[in-house]
């Protein structure tokens, strides 16, 4: 069962920590200049510590580089505290060199779980991969991909025609789900938004929402002809026979926001941008 927890969280006292201006750091920056700009100046005034023995790892960056962060975390256990060094920054806060250790002290903590793909190419190899925010299939050449979808082993569509089709996360679903025209989930939600990108038959179908604990398996029809890739966040299989997609709860990712402006809070202000 895929829980979106949101919990009040004093990192500085989940570590132990007297004061806040005692608080280990590690921090990660992408490679744009902006961003190893804010790296420099950020060690030198607080330090930098190894992820392993850090307290929070700080990203900064856009989102993409947030969805690496995370993943290398995770196996650390460890929280990660973004400020925004990019474009769309949604998963980030907001950059200031000022007060980061009580800013970080003061954190709201949300807990997701990722999705988990396992693909099958038309080699045979299979692959699989975590998604926070969606797995996407779409059409790898000029013709239309044909999909056919099941759910927890019932097929529910004998044949989607379309560029794609995507599953999404709530904390994904004003990503690439919301611009393909799928709806906008509560973050505590327990379902996953199943959204057709350019559907062409059924011409009418918008999609539909499933159980969190949904398995959704997509076959592609004559992938020979009609190549079709699947796109896990950042993780790409060319050539794809069948994908398979559910959340994997034993996962858990720990992102920090500033109080007051959390998930929860943005997915609802971008309802009313």
């Amino acid at each position: 069962h895929l829980c979106f927890r949101c919990a009040r969280a004093i990192v500085a006292e989940q570590s132990g920590i007297r004061d806040a201006r005692d608080m280990k750091i590690s921090f990660r920056a992408s490679n744009v200049d902006v961003a190893q700009d804010a790296l420099t100046a950020l060690i030198n005034r607080y330090g930098q510590v190894d992820a392993e023995t850090a307290d929070v790892v700080v990203a900064l960056g856009g989102d993409g580089f947030m969805l690496e962060t995370l993943g290398e975390a995770r196996a650390l256990d460890k929280p990660v505290y973004g400020m925004n060094r990019g474009t769309v920054g949604f998963l980030m806060n907001t950059y200031s060199e000022d007060g980061l250790q009580e800013r970080v002290a003061e954190a709201e903590e949300v807990q997701l779980n990722p999705l988990k793909m396992r693909a099958e190419g038309v080699d045979g190899k299979i692959t699989e991969a975590l998604a926070l925010n969606e797995v996407s299939l779409l059409r790898g050449g000029p013709q239309a991909a044909r999909l056919r979808i099941s759910v927890d082993g019932r097929t529910r569509m004998e044949e989607l025609v379309c560029d794609g089709a995507l599953v999404a996360t709530p904390a994904g679903s004003t990503a690439y789900n919301y611009s393909a025209h799928g709806p906008i989930l509560p973050i505590g939600a327990d379902v996953l938004a199943l959204t057709p990108v350019a559907a062409f038959r059924p011409r009418r179908w918008r999609g539909a929402l499933l159980p969190i604990t949904a398995t959704v398996r997509f076959d592609v029809l004559n992938p020979e002809k009609r190549p079709v890739r699947a796109d896990a966040d950042s993780r790409t299989v060319p050539d794809v026979r069948w994908v398979e997609v559910h959340s994997e709860s034993s996962i858990v990712h720990r992102l920090l926001f500033d109080p007051g402006h959390g998930l929860e809070e943005r997915l609802i202000r971008e309802q009313f941008s």
